[in-house]
C-alpha cells in the first residue's frame, strides 16, 4: 500500500511542511504501515488498489477516463480530480471524506494520519469492506459484463469460465477477448477438448504465462492452435475466496472481478430443459447429490431476489447472477440467477487479482507447469520449501511466487546465492513476510532487486505457515492421466522441517515444489 503527496488539483489538502516517511495509516485504530513520501507538494492521494482494500471502495477506471467510486449505495464519478502518474490511478483522500463519511484526523507534518468510518463498532479492514457491499450489484449494469461465448460441443466450460472471469477483471478499462483454444489446447495437461478440465489447469496454463492470447490470433472451435503465440497478460495472482462465504464472493466481484464457481447443471445445452431450472425466470436452483459437473462466473447478485421464482421451497431470498457458456440462446442474453441455496454455487472459487502488462526484459523460473497438483509436508503447519534455479545473462531478481494452500497463511521468502560454498542455505536474506486472507497464487516482490551475472545458480526459499494443515506446500506431480505429462525432471527443489536439513524433493518424493521466481534482464 501506498500514499502519494505530489501536484494535485487546488481543491485538496495543501501540504506545508515536509513529510519524512514512513507514513502511518490508521482505520478505526487498526495501523498500517504505508509509502515514503517526502517533500512539499500539493494533495494527498491514495492508489486506487488502496481504495478497494482498505475502504472496501468499488474503482472503475473507464476508457473515457472517466472514474466511478461506489460503496454501499453512494456512488461519485470523477475526471478531473484523480492523478495519472508512474504509481497508476491516484485517488484523493478528500473524496473518500466528504462522499463515504470517513473523518480524517491528520496534523500538517505529522508522519501519522487517522481515518474514523461511520460505523459504529467496526474495528477492522474486513469488517469495513463487508459494510461499503450494496444488497444488489450487476455487471451488465457496470459495464463490466464480458461477451456471452458458446462453448459448441466441447467439454471447455472450465476454459470459458476462467477466460470471461480474466477478461471481466481488466474491464471496463481493459476490453479483451481471449482464446479458449489456446487455453485448452497449449498448456500442459494430456486432455483433449473434448474430455474437459477444471479450475486448476486454468490455473497453471495462466501463472506459467502460457497465455492468454487474444481470441483473434487463435480463434475458437477448429481444434488447432499454432504454436509461438505470447502471452497478451501476465496473471501474477489468483485468489480463491472461501467456500460459501457470500460475502467474500461478493466483495470480489464488487471490488476485483467475476468469481469463477462450479455447479451441476441437469441440462446440457441452450435448448435442454430440467425440473431445477424456471425458464421463465432465468432461475436455477440444484439440491441433489450429484457431483458438480460445469463451471460458470458470478458476476453480480441481489440479496432480495425473490425465491418463489426457482422451482423448489427455499428457506430465504437472494441469488448470485452468473453467466454461462451457452451462447445468448440460454437465460437472459446468456446469463442466469442461481440460488444462494444451490447445493454448490459459491463452494470452489477464484478470482483474477493481479494482472501485468508483458514485458520482453521480464522473466519467470519455474518447474511446475502443471501448477498445484497436490500438497506435502512433515504433518504440521509449517514447513521450508526452496527451488534452484540458474541465470542466463545478467539479471535482477526482484520476486517470487507460491501457493497458498489454505486461508490465513503466514509466509517468509529468502534468497540464498553462492550456492557451492553455502551448504543447507544457512546463509539466506530475509527479502518478504507477511500473511494472506485465502487460498490462491501470490506474487511477492522486493523494492531492492539482487543483481544476478550470466550462469549463477541461486536459491528462493519460502517458509510458509498455514492454519490448520498438515501439508502446507504445494507441489507437483504424475497423479493421474492428465498430469501425466508432468516433468519431474527440470526442476532442483528441496524440503525441510525446520530450515537446515533439506530432502531433495524429486529424487525423495518425484515431485516439483511450487515455488517461482521472476527476474528482468539487464540491459
Amino acid at each position: 500500500m501506498s500514499l502519494w503527496i505530489g501536484a494535485g488539483n487546488a481543491r485538496a489538502e495543501v501540504l506545508t511542511t515536509p513529510v519524512a516517511g514512513p507514513l502511518m495509516l490508521e482505520v478505526d485504530g487498526e495501523v498500517q504501515k504505508v509509502g515514503f513520501p517526502a517533500g512539499d507538494g500539493r494533495g494527498l492521494y491514495f492508489q486506487a488498489d488502496d481504495v478497494k482494500e482498505i475502504f472496501g471502495i468499488s474503482v472503475l477506471d473507464y476508457p473515457d477516463g472517466t472514474v466511478i467510486l461506489q460503496g454501499g449505495d453512494t456512488k461519485a464519478t470523477l475526471t478531473d480530480e484523480v492523478v495519472r502518474n508512474q504509481s497508476g490511478l491516484l485517488i484523493p483522500v478528500e473524496t473518500i471524506t466528504d462522499l463515504f463519511g470517513y473523518d480524517m484526523d491528520w496534523k500538517m507534518g505529522s508522519n501519522r494520519i487517522g481515518f474514523r468510518s461511520p460505523f459504529p463498532g467496526v474495528k477492522t479492514a474486513e469488517s469495513r469492506r463487508k459494510r461499503m457491499l450494496p444488497s444488489e450489484y450487476d455487471y451488465r449494469e457496470a459495464g463490466r459484463a464480458p461477451k456471452v461465448k458458446n462453448q459448441g460441443q466441447y467439454g471447455t466450460c472450465w476454459s470459458f469460465a476462467s477466460l470471461t472471469a480474466l477478461e471481466s477483471a481488466g474491464l471496463p478499462k481493459i476490453d479483451q477477448e481471449y482464446s479458449v483454444d489456446h487455453m485448452s489446447l497449449q498448456n500442459s495437461f494430456a486432455l483433449e477438448q473434448e474430455e474437459g478440465g477444471e479450475y486448476t489447469m486454468s490455473m497453471a496454463y495462466l501463472l506459467s504465462w502460457q497465455g492468454p492470447v487474444l481470441e483473434e490470433e487463435d480463434p475458437y472451435g477448429d481444434q488447432y492452435s499454432p504454436d509461438g503465440l505470447k502471452p497478451s497478460l501476465h496473471v501474477q495472482e489468483i485468489q480463491m475466496p472461501p467456500d460459501d462465504d457470500r460475502i467474500a464472493i461478493k466483495e470480489s466481484i464488487f471490488l476485483y472481478g467475476g468469481v469463477q464457481s462450479s455447479l451441476y447443471m441437469s441440462m446440457t445445452d441452450s435448448s435442454s430443459h430440467s425440473v431445477y431450472y424456471n425458464e421463465k425466470r432465468y432461475a436455477y436452483c440444484y439440491a441433489g447429490d450429484e457431483v458438480p459437473n460445469h463451471d460458470v462466473v458470478i458476476i453480480g447478485w441481489d440479496d432480495h431476489y425473490p425465491r418463489e421464482n426457482f422451482q423448489m421451497e427455499l428457506e430465504g431470498d437472494g441469488a448470485f447472477l452468473c453467466q454461462n457458456s451457452w451462447g445468448s440462446e440460454f437465460g437472459d442474453g446468456g446469463r442466469f440467477w442461481v440460488s444462494y441455496y444451490d447445493q454448490y454455487i459459491g463452494k470452489t472459487n477464484l478470482v483474477y487479482t493481479g494482472l501485468e502488462k508483458p514485458d520482453d526484459s521480464e522473466k519467470i523460473y519455474q518447474s511446475d507447469l502443471c501448477g498445484w497438483v497436490g500438497q506435502m509436508g512433515y504433518g504440521r503447519e509449517d514447513a521450508y520449501g526452496a527451488n534452484v534455479y540458474q541465470t542466463e545473462v545478467q539479471e535482477t531478481l526482484h520476486g517470487a511466487g507460491f501457493y497458498a494452500t489454505g486461508e490465513h497463511t503466514s509466509y517468509e521468502i529468502y534468497v540464498a546465492r553462492d550456492l557451492e560454498h553455502n551448504k543447507g542455505f544457512q546463509k539466506r536474506q530475509l527479502m518478504a513476510k507477511g500473511e494472506v486472507r485465502y487460498s490462491g497464487y501470490y506474487t511477492v516482490k522486493w523494492d531492492d532487486g539482487i543483481e544476478l551475472e550470466p550462469g549463477e545458480r541461486f536459491a528462493v526459499i519460502l517458509y510458509v505457515k498455514t492454519l490448520g494443515a498438515v501439508h502446507p506446500l504445494a507441489i507437483e506431480y504424475r497423479a493421474d492421466d492428465a498430469t501425466s505429462m508432468a516433468d519431474i525432471s527440470d526442476g532442483e527443489g528441496y524440503i525441510s522441517a525446520g530450515g537446515a536439513v533439506w530432502e531433495r524433493a524429486e529424487e525423495n518424493y518425484q515431485c516439483n515444489l511450487c515455488l517461482k521466481a521472476y527476474t528482468t534482464i539487464r540491459r
